[in-house]
């Protein structure tokens, strides 16, 4: 344990240091979780409690989203939101990382708040054929888009949400739509103070569906206009910190290797350096959004 808290701290110090083998890298269940993330359930939402939702839009269809109120959530109270979008699923590989693809499988928002200070809303992609949550991609765009508007202006009129002081994230799929979906148009751009995508980044790489293409993801990537970002992905951040610098775009980018093997988020459940950095760092761009509201 001593040994790969050193190379933890290594690469929280130098990130670019930790462009290893993924054989080379420590599994991140060697690291002991200080957080569970709590169970869906219905009813309605409580202080400290997760539950399954409808949108008004969707009555009747299987389409769902899932809400977590602080357990120090209050009537009356403003209190920042994190809004996360979940990887492609159903997903595994060699080190037993699974993904379902489905909100219920979100951990980010959990593990980046600790259950407190932020309402958290983890957000679906919306199949309108079915009328359910598409797993793998992405759906219907401007349905998906649509829903996550409406979504973050109801947790904001119904749930003390503060709309300066909203900060989207995401795994693997989730952290594409950050920019993908999060980008999509002015509207849709405009809701958020931040930006935590991990594993993956719009652009970066060419994909099987449409405008994943290096011209359409410039014009996204074109809408942060100065808002800032703390972008992660597992073993190396080379490649991202690479595209970005091809773009010329401006904006305060954070950029961190995960140094662990992984391709889940169960980091975020873990007290480590780079867990302590990212907390650090929403926190401040919660507080710049407060006092420039």
């Amino acid at each position: 344990m001593k040994g790969l808290k050193l190379f933890v701290a290594a690469c929280f110090l130098a990130p670019l240091a930790c462009a290893r083998p993924t054989s080379e890298l420590p599994d991140i269940r060697t690291v002991p979780r200080d957080l569970v993330v709590p169970p869906v359930s219905g009813g309605n939402p409580a202080p400290g409690k997760r539950v399954v939702q409808t949108a008004p839009e969707y009555a009747g269809t299987a389409v769902h989203h899932t809400l977590y109120l602080p357990r120090d959530w209050e009537p009356g109270k403003r209190f920042p939101v994190l809004v996360e979008y979940p990887g492609n699923g159903p997903y595994s590989n060699d080190y037993g990382d699974l993904s379902s693809g489905e909100v219920e499988g979100c951990v980010m928002g959990y593990g980046l708040s600790g259950g407190a200070g932020f309402i958290w809303l983890a957000l679906p992609f919306v199949d309108s054929e079915t009328k359910s949550n598409q797993t793998w991609w992405w759906g219907d765009v401007e349905a998906t888009v649509r829903y996550a508007k409406r979504a973050v202006r109801r947790v904001v009129d119904e749930f003390g949400g503060d709309p300066s002081a909203v900060v989207l994230a995401g795994f693997s799929r989730g952290a594409i739509a950050v920019n993908y979906i999060g980008l999509h148009d002015d509207e849709i751009a405009d809701l958020w103070a931040g930006f935590m995508p991990y594993s993956h980044y719009d652009g970066v790489r060419e994909w099987n569906y449409p405008g994943s293409g290096r011209s359409d993801a410039l014009a996204r990537l074109k809408r942060l206009r100065g808002r800032p970002s703390f972008i992660t992905h597992e073993r190396s951040i080379n490649e991202t910190r690479d595209y970005l610098a091809q773009t010329e775009v401006q904006a305060p980018f954070a950029l961190r290797a995960v140094p662990f093997r992984n391709h889940n988020a169960a980091w975020t459940l873990r007290d480590i350096p780079l867990r302590r950095e990212a907390r650090q760092w929403l926190a401040q761009v919660v507080a710049s959004a407060e006092a420039n509201r």
